[in-house]
């Protein structure tokens, strides 16, 4: 099969907040309300810092994809969710902005149920098929809930990313696909509403679980000539308990069920099954067969058939990795403020107008969306911003500078400094100098600080963030900002609890 391709999943990646919101903190705040919260007090959901929401997420999920090795090009951008910040702007071309993919790409918004991610993904393999180059498809979902209502406690922040293409190296090939499309309203949000409006848990798992997945499998099988039985992962996003009702309908086995990451990380929606998908890739062995089920107003079911490559040619990251790193957190009133969920008083500094000026921000784009600086083109000194003259003492060539993107090369802190006069939703805010290697450097803000990492010299990594809001008209600034290093043994989680 030398020289042969395939059509599949060519690389995989994802991303889940660093901060871990204990359930028993929110038990313990709203338990007096809703006694029956108690049930579900054990583990933790991932939250987003108030500087993140379902674009920054999506951005790293990508970005972490597009660091295996041998990504194809991409032409093609999918972004499924049910929270994009804007109803009226493209948020799939902020990502790829955000990412500096080409202009002349297809870029799609992919919304309004939670199985968006699965068909976002069925849509890309359906469109590769017999063409170069690969598509990225990019899920993302930071979920609202009402205080002290089960959704609080069961939702979770997530992203993951896959990329899509015929190649002869796939780390999963696909086998094939079905889709059943039912108007089963399980839940809805109404286009002026902020939460969703959940039915009765018993009818959704009996009348929706249990007759539609099942129906969805079964056509899966008939379509592709595959046993449940013989079936290795089940990625079925419904919970534990619905998953083994289902596994046993249709003839799966009950250990071929995977982890719903509910514990660790809870129910992150439209990109939950994909974030399920990657971290079954991350260890599934050659020739598994994975079927991945994605749920809302009908089912969608896709085989793949893994080649054990997931794991090879990849920088560190992933959804595990990305789960090890997570921080215990157990304050609630945090979290509330940071999915403004409660009133405060922020103070006269919070006042500023915080409109921005669009024409300004269409000219700078390149520099504020995808952190685009200079490079010498006769000295190739790099620069940030850029400029019409060169830095370099030694050379100050004029009109010389190409484009060079600032977000991925390494970089340290030269100066830093913690500010509790500033306005900042998350109280101090950090900023400093950031000096890039080879050359360049920056004013930048620091988020998810640890302050004891937080040093003159200390590494930091660049992440798209929310700059500033304005809750006035709507609209989201997004920018850079310094993300402090940890060690190896941090990385894998030793900083936990």
């Amino acid at each position: 099969m030398s020289g042969a391709t395939v059509l599949g999943i060519a690389a995989c990646g994802g991303y889940v907040p660093r901060r871990r919101l204990a359930r028993r903190a929110i038990v313990e705040a709203n338990g007096w309300f809703n006694p029956a919260l108690r049930s579900l007090a054990a583990g933790e959901r991932a939250i987003c810092n108030w500087d993140e929401d379902a674009l920054t997420m999506a951005v790293e999920a990508a970005r972490d994809c597009l660091a295996s090795e041998g990504v194809p090009e991409i032409d093609t951008l999918l972004l499924a969710s049910t929270t994009l910040p804007f109803l009226e702007r493209h948020n799939a071309g902020v990502v790829r902005a955000a990412l500096a993919l080409p202009e002349h790409m297809m870029t799609l918004d992919v919304t309004a149920s939670q199985r968006a991610g699965t068909s976002a993904l069925i849509a890309a393999l359906q469109a590769r098929r017999g063409r170069p180059g690969g598509a990225l498809v990019v899920a993302a979902e930071q979920r609202r809930a009402k205080a002290a209502s089960a959704q609080e406690l069961s939702c979770g922040d997530a992203a993951a990313a896959l990329i899509v293409a015929e190649t002869a190296t796939p780390i999963a090939e696909v086998i094939g696909a079905h889709q059943v499309a039912v108007d089963f309203v399980d839940h809805y949000r109404g286009q002026h509403e902020p939460f969703d409006y959940q039915w009765e848990e018993r009818w959704i798992r009996d009348e929706g679980y249990l007759k539609i997945v099942p129906r969805t499998l079964r056509g899966l099988a008939a379509a592709t000539g595959i046993d449940a039985a013989r079936i290795d992962r089940l990625v079925i996003p419904v919970g534990r308990s619905a998953a083994l009702a289902v596994a046993k309908a249709v003839g799966a086995s009950p250990q071929s069920v995977c982890d719903d990451l509910s514990q660790r990380v809870g129910d992150s929606g439209a990109a939950h099954p994909l974030v399920m998908l990657v971290h079954a890739l991350e260890q599934a062995r050659p020739g598994e067969t994975i079927v991945l089920v994605g749920w809302g107003q009908g089912c969608d079911a896709i085989a793949l058939r893994a080649t054990g490559a997931a794991a090879c040619g990849r920088a560190a990251g992933g959804i595990g990795r990305s789960i090890a790193r997570g921080v215990a957190d157990t304050n609630y009133m945090r979290y509330l403020a940071f999915n403004r969920l409660v009133e405060q008083d922020q103070g006269m500094r919070a006042e500023t107008d915080r409109q921005t000026a669009l024409s300004a921000f269409y000219r700078h784009r390149d520099m504020v969306t995808a952190l685009v600086g200079g490079r010498c083109a006769r000295c190739g000194t790099p620069q940030f911003p850029a400029a019409g003259v060169c830095v370099n003492p030694e050379c100050r060539a004029r009109g010389e500078q190409e484009p060079f993107r600032f977000a991925d090369a390494p970089a340290h802190v030269q100066s830093w400094t913690a500010d509790n006069l500033t306005y900042c939703p998350d109280p101090p805010q950090y900023f400093g100098m950031v000096v890039f290697e080879g050359g360049g450097r920056m004013m930048a803000d620091f988020t998810d600080v640890d302050r004891e990492i937080l040093a003159v010299g200390a590494p930091v990594r660049m992440a798209f963030r929310v700059k500033e809001r304005d809750l006035r008209r709507g609209f989201v600034k997004y920018f850079w900002k310094a993300v402090p290093g940890r060690a190896p043994a941090e990385e894998s989680g030793g900083d936990r609890h």
